[in-house]
């Protein structure tokens, strides 16, 4: 695999460019460790961070649901990958 491809294969498969992809990922990633601390801390103060872990996964989960609908809904270009924005 050449590493062009390496780098931009994924990203087009979800209608990205690189740098899209970058930043989605980037700040998805950085959600859930937020989410994650807050868990951890909310383990042991229970009265802190009550529902910030869990309200912090359900909007990345609704942001990765509506990312997946437009894709699904994108037209195509002929090798099968959405067409550029």
């Amino acid at each position: 695999m050449n590493v062009l491809k390496a780098f931009t294969e994924h990203p087009r498969s979800v209608g990205e460019t690189y740098g899209e992809h970058f930043g989605v990922a980037s700040r998805c990633g950085v959600s859930m460790m937020v989410a994650g601390f807050a868990c951890v801390v909310h383990a042991l103060l229970p009265f802190l961070f009550v529902s910030t872990a869990s309200n912090c996964l359900t909007r990345l989960h609704q942001r990765m649901v509506a990312q997946r609908s437009r894709l699904q809904s994108a037209p195509v270009d002929g090798l099968g990958a959405p067409s550029s924005r």
